[in-house]
């Protein structure tokens, strides 16, 4: 049996989430996790405590968890904190990153533009995460990063589906260019401006997609 700690465990499942291997619904039992890791059921049942404190997943009495979903009203919420949070890191990205940071983040733009003349939506998925994460990450504010990695994460399936339409896919670029400039530029104010636009656009596609996805199954 390996000696794996429930944080470690914690972080494997949230990039399971992240990747799109576990959906919302998706149920999760110490058993299962603890065969899997090939850990004690302790460590098990402690990541996923440590998922259920943050909202990423739900605990049902004698079932397990289940990777939580997003309710319509819910996203909103979510988008409109998130919205706040990364529109922050980009104003403080603006001012602190390095110029090697800011060439990194130059370098993860343009990789991200042979994805949308393709219209691969999985690849793209993965550059723009990169992309946000170079951002915050420069921020120099590690609890400001912990926020939006943690709000990401419950939206992420979701977020992840509005990027396989095109239409959003090609203007996310576009929007991630004009962010880039007044970084670049040290405009800390036309970054928080630009980034509070690209993160409210989005998440009215994101809004929209969980409530179509609500009809459905009403």
């Amino acid at each position: 049996m390996r000696v794996r700690t429930s944080d470690a465990l914690r972080k494997e499942l949230e990039d399971d989430i992240e990747h799109g291997r576990l959906a919302p619904g998706d149920r999760l039992d110490e058993q299962t996790l603890a065969e899997r890791f090939e850990v004690s059921r302790t460590p098990a049942r402690e990541a996923l405590l440590q998922l259920a404190a943050a909202g990423i997943v739900r605990l049902v009495p004698r079932q397990g968890a289940v990777v939580s979903s997003v309710s319509p009203q819910l996203a909103i919420g979510m988008v409109e904190v998130l919205t706040a949070l990364e529109a922050e890191a980009a104003g403080l990205a603006a001012r602190r990153m390095s110029v090697a940071e800011k060439a990194q983040l130059t370098k993860l733009h343009l990789a991200s533009q042979a994805a949308v003349k393709r219209l691969d939506s999985p690849a793209y998925i993965k550059n723009n995460s990169a992309f946000h994460a170079a951002i915050y990450e420069g921020s120099r504010n590690e609890f400001l990063a912990e926020q939006i990695r943690a709000t990401r994460l419950r939206m992420r399936f979701y977020h992840r589906s509005s990027l396989y339409q095109p239409a959003r896919l090609k203007a996310s670029f576009q929007e991630h260019a004009r962010v880039m400039e007044a970084i670049k530029s040290g405009d800390d104010a036309q970054a928080q401006h630009l980034m509070r636009e690209h993160i409210l656009f989005g998440g009215r596609v994101f809004a929209d997609l969980i409530a179509n996805l609500g009809n459905r199954k009403s």
